[in-house]
């Protein structure tokens, strides 16, 4: 087997690891006290803040690249790819210790929820996508990276926007 082989697997094995427990979080059981135990009420507060943060250093490392800034674009991929995980890592412990999804109760609620399901499905599309980018550019294999990337970019971009406008409607 091959490096790019062991890789890819071990990449799609993490994407599903990653997106199955973070549906049982939201919707499986809570051992019993586990809700309220840990007060994580400003936890939305930062994961839109992470995801906002997310949003501009994407963007600033798209246009560091078409300046052909690439120690600059790595610098700064690597470090919205680093707001991107502690997004997760806080949203992981905000539905543990809350059960259940926050009910929307606005008066847009077609269009709330149409943000909504197309947020997690390309939330979880966006996993593998962004491990191969970092990957392909890790390993300098700039042409599969700029082909991925061009995949990735707006997919990432529309999650992490998305992300602020949901916690804006719900809060």
């Amino acid at each position: 087997m091959n490096n790019d082989t062991f890789w890819t697997r071990i990449i799609y094995v993490v994407s599903a690891v990653i997106s199955l427990a973070v549906a049982f979080l939201i919707l499986g059981p809570r051992p019993d006290g586990m809700e309220g135990s840990m007060d994580v009420s400003m936890l939305p507060f930062v994961n839109a803040f992470l995801n906002g943060m997310t949003t501009l250093l994407l963007v600033a490392g798209y246009i560091l690249i078409r300046m052909q800034k690439r120690d600059a674009h790595r610098s700064v991929m690597l470090t919205s790819f680093g707001t991107s995980s502690l997004f997760l890592v806080s949203y992981v412990m905000y539905h543990w210790f809350k059960s259940g999804p926050k009910t929307y109760v606005g008066d847009h609620q077609t269009i709330y929820y149409i943000i909504l399901v197309t947020h997690i499905i390309l939330a979880a599309i966006i996993i593998p996508l962004a491990l191969f980018t970092l990957y392909r550019g890790w390993k300098s294999q700039i042409g599969q990276h700029r082909k991925i990337a061009k995949i990735t970019l707006p997919i990432w971009l529309y999650v992490s926007v998305t992300g602020v406008i949901i916690y804006l409607m719900l809060y």
